[in-house]
């Protein structure tokens, strides 16, 4: 889906950076002959921040490399990260935890949704806030209704909103996408 929304040159952010593969496939979105473009990516945990940068060090040439900004921060600060008047073509989120990390560190209901608003109010027309949630540990069903929520009030005539899951199993992860028309 991604592929089909973002352009060489747009400015992405990766909310929730993980192990850096999401960072990583969108670096490769991004990127043409002239390197531009820009991808930011944040976490709270500073090992996935970590990870991350290895990996990208690990599989980037130093030109691709600079197109990346990453932050030790919470996805709820967006705002402060992605430089005013930033036209995001991209934000997607990873709801839950680190893999292979502590799963006891979550993300929260509580800077997902400042983090949601933030990324609808920086999204440019036609752009997309992609969102995994991943509901099988404890905290995972309560972020998925405010994301929900967040999604429902969006107005109809400027957003399409979906969930995507799987019914032949009950906790496995759900995509929601929100559309900026």
């Amino acid at each position: 889906m991604w592929k089909h929304i973002v352009r060489k040159e747009d400015t992405v952010v990766d909310a929730t950076c993980g192990n850096g593969h999401d960072t990583l496939a969108m670096v490769k979105l991004v990127v043409d002959e002239s390197n531009r473009g820009c991808v930011y990516g944040m976490d709270i945990q500073n090992i996935a921040v970590e990870n991350t940068s290895l990996l990208l060090d690990a599989l980037l040439n130093p030109n691709e490399r600079k197109l990346v900004k990453l932050f030790n921060a919470c996805h709820s600060r967006m705002e402060d990260i992605v430089p005013k008047c930033t036209s995001v073509r991209l934000v997607a989120f990873n709801l839950g935890y680190l893999p292979g990390g502590d799963k006891a560190v979550i993300t929260l209901s509580e800077t997902t949704l400042p983090a949601l608003e933030a990324a609808s109010g920086i999204l440019a027309p036609g752009g997309l806030i992609s969102v995994i949630v991943y509901v099988g540990h404890p905290g995972g069903m309560k972020e998925l209704e405010t994301v929900q929520a967040f999604a429902s009030g969006l107005p109809v005539d400027d957003w399409v909103c979906s969930k995507f899951e799987m019914i032949n199993r009950q906790m496995a992860p759900l995509l929601v996408i929100l559309f900026k028309k």
